[in-house]
């Protein structure tokens, strides 16, 4: 019998060579899907996901309405699948998210918008999937089978495939800036006993508060839901704005708050947050950069210095993944297998 977490560790360690795969051999078709879908000029974009899919959906969120000024939201699939609305779609870019590609909501919702007269993508990695099959367009991201419930490799592929598109979509080439993360990212996961001696702060805690803002968001995000799904603790994601009005009432010197703090404008709107959580005396834990992490409680420094912010969610959610394995692992549960969860969620 596997001991608990093997599936989940192993495919942790798989994300660097999931990322040389895809700037080996996705970065090509991703630039041609991106240059058709320029020439439609879209004037919209509506993102759709569910689970971990939908802080990458987050994450495509902040390309593109900062590196392209395009109006982005986040779609609301009951609308079409529970209330039979038909929104109105022409000139509007529909990407659809999904590791699986089979959730049934996303599948009927991007049926609906191309009806609608919206351009679909799908983003799966499953290029055979049911939702690949009803998108006009569609890329593959490559990370291979992933087996544990919480998603690791398929989440990181997904951020690394959007990042192309997007630079693609602006006919640069994402690929030289993100040439050296698969390299980062080893020396990142070689240091499991750093972040197994931060899992010791945690392992009995009931609730903690996961904060940023700007590109770190979506990593608080997808922090705060992998410690949900695994360690079962009540973890609570905000952005950094949010927290201040009103949750940051909760938070005193036994309250656990871990900061994603990205090195560039993310960061630096984040540091009012920062002060105001040392001054009520927080358990503060900070990933980020090795001077952030100095002034804090607690944290694990990234590598990597000059790395764009865009790009920086990449290796922010690493340790984190990490965190929650190793949490799990402390608190005698089996982070492979989540209680009451499915690999595919069948909402409808």
């Amino acid at each position: 019998m596997e001991r608990p977490g093997t599936m989940m560790a192993a495919e942790i360690g798989q994300q660097p060579e999931t990322w040389q795969r895809i700037l080996t051999h996705a970065a090509t078709p991703i630039r041609e899907t991106a240059r058709a879908i320029a020439a439609q000029r879209p004037r919209f974009v509506l993102l759709a996901a569910r689970g971990s899919s939908d802080h990458a959906a987050l994450y495509a969120k902040y390309l593109l309405e900062v590196d392209h000024g395009l109006p982005c939201g986040l779609s609301s699939m009951s609308t079409v699948t529970a209330y039979g609305s038909r929104p109105r779609l022409d000139g509007v870019l529909v990407i659809a998210i999904s590791q699986s590609g089979s959730s049934p909501d996303l599948i009927a919702s991007a049926l609906a918008a191309r009806a609608a007269g919206a351009v679909t993508l799908a983003v799966t990695n499953n290029p055979d999937s049911g939702l690949a099959a009803v998108c006009e367009h569609r890329i593959d991201v490559l990370a291979g089978p992933e087996k544990a419930l919480p998603a690791t490799k398929s989440y990181t592929a997904s951020l690394l495939a959007l990042y192309l598109f997007s630079e693609a979509l602006r006919e640069a080439d994402g690929v030289p800036a993100a040439r050296g993360l698969p390299a980062l990212a080893e020396e990142v996961l070689a240091r499991r006993e750093e972040v197994r001696t931060l899992a010791a702060r945690y392992r009995f805690a009931e609730r903690m508060v996961v904060t940023s803002r700007g590109f770190g968001y979506p990593t608080a995000r997808e922090a705060a839901f992998k410690l949900m799904e695994t360690t079962y603790i009540a973890a609570l994601a905000y952005s950094g704005a949010d927290l201040l009005h009103g949750p940051l009432a909760m938070v005193d010197n036994i309250f656990p708050v871990i900061a994603v703090v990205p090195d560039g404008r993310g960061g630096e709107a984040l540091q009012p947050v920062l002060d105001r959580l040392r001054g009520r005396g927080a358990d503060l834990c900070v990933i980020g950069s090795p001077a952030r992490v100095a002034v804090a409680t607690s944290g694990f420094a990234l590598p990597g210095d000059g790395v764009p912010e865009a790009l920086q969610p990449l290796l922010e959610i690493l340790p984190l993944q990490l965190l929650a394995h190793e949490v799990t692992i402390a608190r005698g549960q089996d982070p492979d297998a989540p209680r009451a969860l499915a690999k595919v969620t069948e909402t409808h």
